[in-house]
């Protein structure tokens, strides 16, 4: 197991340095001249070049894009991803402001998405053919498919506007603050980052457990006279689990990527709300700093999901 672990480590090794130069690359091909967003409008009318040179020289973009690369990515490992071109501020700290409300929006939603979607696919299962199983396929469809900020949209015009069940529901407030405004604040948001992950788990959990109850040992299990439940969680639940966590893992990643769409409909002050105001100011060092933070959070996800393989089912051999 020993090689396996260091073998998938140093494959998000090289997947890390990827995409740190993808990101790198991507944000000087995006239109206009960063250095525009330091100075103001009517100053930038009357800066000379020469003016802007000494500005570009200050914030390093005067060199070639292989030394800035090498540069950001030395700053990267000693904990400095730059300072914010438009606030001025230290991008490490702003980030790590942030990416608790994001994890935690996340979590909610993962939590979520395990405690409805594994319990619908598996009683789709057990009930296959039936008004039940009709039912619960029928509303995965419906959420794989629909949009998460058109949803909120949704959600916010009917239960807030409409029916003022959930009157406060922009920003976000600390639950050690306040916990009932907290609660009444996440609702919606969690909801909506958990809907697609919820109705992906039900249709993988109910596909897993059909596989499953099909094979010799469950018929065996059935033939000793063990009751329902026995032969369900005891038998069938740790085999059929193990496509689940997979996609629950991959379900996280989903989660963390879309809640650039929903703090932004919320207004949450998240990561993904912080990279919606980068992007669109050309803020290079925070969009960098950002991508570069969750793209970690999604390696990490995904050795955990793999490791995870040999609890949930002793047969895998880590080679």
């Amino acid at each position: 197991m020993t090689t396996y672990i260091i073998r998938r480590l140093m494959q998000s090794v090289i997947v890390f340095f990827l995409v740190t130069l993808l990101v790198f690359l991507g944000m000087r091909m995006l239109p206009g001249d960063p250095i525009y967003m330091i100075i103001s409008r009517a100053a930038s009318e009357t800066a000379t070049e020469m003016q802007l040179d000494k500005l570009r020289e200050q914030y390093g973009m005067d060199r070639s894009m292989a030394v800035q690369y090498i540069d950001w990515l030395g700053g990267v490992f000693r904990g400095d991803l730059g300072v914010s071109i438009l606030t001025n501020t230290n991008v490490r700290e702003e980030i790590f402001r942030r990416l608790p409300i994001t994890l935690h929006l996340g979590v909610l939603a993962l939590i979520v998405s395990f405690l409805f979607g594994v319990p619908m696919g598996i009683i789709a299962a057990v009930r296959r053919g039936t008004w039940i199983d009709t039912v619960v396929t029928s509303l995965a469809n419906i959420g794989i498919t629909i949009p998460v900020f058109w949803l909120g949209y949704i959600l916010i015009y009917i239960l807030a506007l409409q029916l003022h069940w959930i009157p406060e529901f922009f920003g976000y407030t600390s639950p050690f603050e306040d916990f009932w405004l907290h609660t009444k604040k996440i609702i919606m948001p969690v909801f909506c980052l958990a809907v697609t992950t919820v109705a992906g788990v039900a249709r993988q959990a109910r596909s897993s457990m059909l596989e499953v109850m099909g094979q010799d040992y469950i018929r065996t299990a059935w033939s000793k006279g063990l009751r329902e439940r026995a032969v369900i969680f005891k038998h069938g639940l740790k085999n059929g689990m193990i496509p689940v966590m997979v996609f629950l893992g991959l379900g996280f990643s989903m989660i963390i990527g879309g809640q650039v769409l929903i703090e932004t409909v919320f207004v949450i002050p998240g990561m993904g709300l912080l990279a919606v105001n980068a992007m669109g100011n050309s803020d290079y060092p925070v969009i960098q700093g950002v991508i570069l933070v969750i793209a970690v959070i999604v390696l990490l996800t995904n050795l955990l999901v793999d490791l995870s393989y040999g609890w949930l089912d002793p047969r895998v051999q880590y080679r």
